[in-house]
């Protein structure tokens, strides 16, 4: 009798274990995902700087020529721990310079690594999965154009059992909703700048709260969160939070200066030094979009 009950045990676990195995697989893109998609650089350039690629990769307080150099190292804190981002430049042997647009790709758009790991989601695949392949394909081909920099990479600060990779399958299969936030029918400078917001700038990643797994709560969709690294909130910027016109929204992200004169500071500064490089169109319609933000349910 203790003998069945046993091998029953040892079945379910076993059954268990495959179960959990296969749920928590890595889910790359198709091999033939980027067949016969080239990227172009200079169309690459806007999108870094939509995406605020400099603002973690680059070095703390780095300005000007130098947040082109993406030698990582700086640490996020959070719940599970601190993150620290990586070396992204074209080094072959610290950075990216070896990966293929296949590799780069899965990284963006599924946080597959090119060994087949699962990325943390401190880096906003979360976000970055809705972009378009066109604009993947361009930013790895300005990425290329990029400094090298020999920097290693330094370990992630985690508590267990964060440290276990795999369990980041499951968490993609709960916290990953298809689809866009803000929904309905939008003109085409509202969905340009949803593309723009929810996509490559990732402005949700900071604005939206989050629940106790880390996935963000789309029914307060931009309505404010904890601060991860200290004290204070990051504010809420739905219509009824922030009541700035488009123009004035526009303008504060060209220029960092708010309709009072006060001036971005804290981890909005280089937000705004990336943002600012876009063109007058596309932050207007960043601007157009945060309007039809609906209020928190």
């Amino acid at each position: 009798m203790l003998r069945r009950a046993a091998l029953a045990l040892g079945a379910l676990a076993l059954i268990g274990s495959g179960a959990f195995w296969a749920l928590t697989r890595p889910d790359p893109l198709p091999a033939a995902a980027f067949a016969g998609i080239s990227g172009d650089p200079e169309a690459g350039e806007a999108v870094f700087w939509a995406g605020g690629c400099a603002s973690c990769h680059a070095a703390e307080g780095a300005r000007d020529d130098d947040l082109r150099i993406l030698s990582g190292g700086r640490g996020f804190v959070s719940d599970f721990g601190t993150f620290r981002a990586p070396n992204i430049s074209p080094d072959p042997t610290h950075g990216i310079g070896d990966w293929t647009l296949p590799e780069f790709a899965n990284a963006m758009l599924r946080g597959v690594s090119p060994e087949g790991r699962h990325y943390y989601p401190a880096f906003p695949y979360a976000a970055y999965r809705l972009a378009a392949p066109q604009d993947i394909a361009d930013l790895y081909a300005f990425l290329q154009t990029l400094p090298a920099s020999d920097r290693p990479d330094d370990p992630h600060e985690l508590r267990f059992p964060f440290t276990l990779r795999r369990g980041i399958g499951l968490w993609k299969r709960l916290m990953l909703p298809e689809g866009w936030a803000v929904a309905g029918d939008l003109t085409e400078t509202e969905a340009r700048g949803r593309y723009l917001a929810e996509a490559l700038a990732h402005c949700a990643e900071c604005h939206t709260p989050r629940g106790p797994l880390g996935g963000l709560d789309r029914d307060r969709w931009m309505a404010g969160a904890a601060n991860p690294s200290g004290p204070g909130r990051i504010p809420g910027i739905t219509p009824a939070q922030l009541t700035w016109t488009e123009s004035e929204i526009a303008g504060y992200l060209a220029s960092g200066f708010t309709p009072s004169f006060d001036t971005a500071g804290g981890t909005m500064a280089p937000v705004v030094r990336s943002l600012s490089r876009l063109p007058q169109d596309e932050l207007r319609a960043i601007a157009a979009y945060l309007k039809r933000v609906p209020e928190a349910r």
